[in-house]
């Protein structure tokens, strides 16, 4: 007895210890973690001001091997907390493209300066248009030499443009960028498409080696829950994804088809299907991966700078689409999300067209679930057998086992069906995470009432709390075979701490996870009532 006694304390004290721990880090990443970030992004953003009215001059960068690419005064002084200006000064640009997407303006070194979108969608609260860089990170397009010398006068002279505005909203532009360097001229000729994206050769008079940069990524929504950084596609199809932070050498590939710079939701590409790339990663002083394809005389690819959209991606080049980036359960959340674009064809909404997925889904996995719930209540029923054989043979675990396997296949009883279809489930989950999390076609999608973007948080936590209440209501009415008490008791807490981290996901997210638990809570009502029912004919 007094053992036992002993025991139920011993539990109560590591049930309490996991509620302090919890509530201890809540409080941690609220009350310490979060306010020191927000002092450091802002003596990060004083010491950023202060670095541009020191106006730096771009021409002392240095230049070195492929390993130690040179890097402008720009590039050293940036960090990725620090970006927040994307004001580009007008004396700077030479050149304005207009497309039926974008605005495009070119600066005195032959890079792009600014990528401004045009559709109503990708506006700010205040009403802002989307800007996609930071006017002092490492931009796209430009050109640096191996050679120091060269290097270093290629960032004092200007380009010459043959267009200062170029209008291709209706129809195809051309134009040519062209900087006269000592024994080496560099002529960019661009074409430039209504739909924003562009064809780009560059020629050199010299056989000094050059390298051209796709840029820093877009710096409009970096967080958390999903990656940033630089994603390459190799010409035997495989991907490689360097994230922000993670990069601490140079890294090299060959026969690459493209490289992209990207955050939640934009991406800035150079890519070449025809001919393939050699590419370098070179990590900035915050170990951020910067792309660079090499060349000498003549190289030539196509580029896009924008929204990750799978229609727009997919129209460029089907293999484009690859630059949306799903995380390791890409080969379910893929076909996943063409599928939900299918049905949204139709429907219209994408919240209906989640909820509709959602119970799609949950017929498909009905036959699994059904055997998972009718091997559940079967446990419950023997519960009180099971007990018996533990108490009986309570000193000798290998009896104990063997009549416990016994009695199961007497009754038919499968102790791990009722986790097979949450084990099944879990990579659906984090498939649809993965699609409603990446898929910008989701940003400001509406719902109801008060859902105005499925791709953020619920505002009023409504969406969150039903799915905590579902939950908890779910396991009411599930049997449940735990003989632990305290397993027990930390699985009655899942409910709140899920509803914890649900307030904070995107809603269309919750939504599939309370429209999933509203499901579940049917079918199994349904096979308790069969349960019920074959119990009261045995009476």
């Amino acid at each position: 007895m007094n053992n036992m006694n002993q025991d139920k304390g011993m539990q109560k004290r590591m049930l309490i210890m996991t509620l302090v721990v919890f509530a201890f880090f809540i409080a941690y990443e609220f009350l310490v973690l979060k306010p020191q970030q927000e002092e450091k992004l802002k003596q990060q953003e004083i010491a950023k001001q202060e670095a541009q009215n020191k106006a730096p001059d771009i021409a002392s960068a240095n230049a070195g091997e492929v390993g130690q690419m040179p890097m402008s005064q720009g590039d050293m002084t940036k960090s990725i907390s620090a970006l927040s200006t994307k004001t580009v000064s007008a004396s700077e640009i030479i050149t304005t493209i207009t497309t039926s997407r974008n605005i495009i303006q070119i600066d005195k070194l032959g890079r792009v300066a600014q990528v401004t979108l045009l559709e109503e969608k990708y506006k700010d609260e205040d009403g802002n248009r989307f800007k996609l860089f930071e006017s002092n990170q490492l931009r796209p397009l430009e050109v640096r030499f191996a050679n120091a010398k060269v290097n270093n006068e290629a960032f004092k002279v200007s380009y010459v443009s043959t267009e200062e505005t170029v209008d291709a909203r209706k129809d195809i532009q051309k134009f040519t960028l062209t900087q006269n360097l000592t024994g080496v001229t560099l002529i960019k000729n661009f074409t430039v498409y209504p739909n924003g994206h562009y064809d780009l050769e560059i020629n050199s008079t010299s056989n000094e080696q050059f390298f051209v940069t796709n840029g820093f990524r877009p710096n409009i929504l970096v967080d958390m829950y999903a990656d940033h950084g630089v994603y390459v596609k190799l010409s035997d199809n495989t991907m490689d994804l360097t994230t922000d932070g993670d990069l601490d050498k140079t890294k090299s590939y060959t026969g690459a088809k493209f490289v992209s710079s990207f955050d939640r939701y934009y991406a800035t590409v150079i890519y070449n299907f025809d001919k393939t790339l050699q590419i370098s990663l070179m990590p900035d002083n915050e170990n951020n991966p910067q792309g660079f394809i090499h060349g000498t005389n003549t190289l030539s690819f196509s580029g896009y700078m924008g929204p990750k959209e799978f229609k727009v991606l997919e129209g460029l080049n089907p293999e484009l689409t690859d630059v949306i980036e799903y995380g390791w359960f890409t080969f379910i959340a893929k076909p996943m999300f063409l599928f939900l674009q299918f049905l949204q064809s139709y429907i219209g909404n994408w919240g209906w067209t989640i909820v509709i997925l959602t119970v799609l889904i949950k017929l498909i996995l009905y036959p699994l679930s059904y055997k998972g719930m009718v091997s559940m209540q079967k446990l419950k029923d023997l519960a009180p057998k099971m007990k018996e054989i533990q108490a009986k043979y309570k000193d000798d675990k290998q009896k104990q086992s063997a009549h416990m396997m016994e009695l199961y296949k007497k009754h038919g009883a499968n102790p791990m069906g009722g986790c097979l279809p949450l084990v099944l489930q879990i990579p659906v989950f984090f498939a649809i995470y993965r699609v409603l999390l990446n898929s910008i076609e989701l940003k400001g999608a509406e719902w109801i009432l008060w859902i105005h973007d499925l791709a953020e948080m619920d505002p009023y936590f409504v969406l969150p709390i039903l799915m905590g209440a579902s939950m908890f209501l779910q396991q009411k009415i599930t049997p449940n075979t735990m003989q632990d008490e305290m397993q027990k008791k930390i699985f009655q807490m899942l409910p709140i701490v899920f509803t914890f981290f649900f307030l904070w996901f995107p809603a269309g997210l919750t939504l599939y996870w309370f429209i999933n638990n509203v499901f579940t809570i049917s079918q199994q009502q349904y096979i308790n009532k069969v349960f019920e029912r074959q119990r009261a004919a045995k009476k």
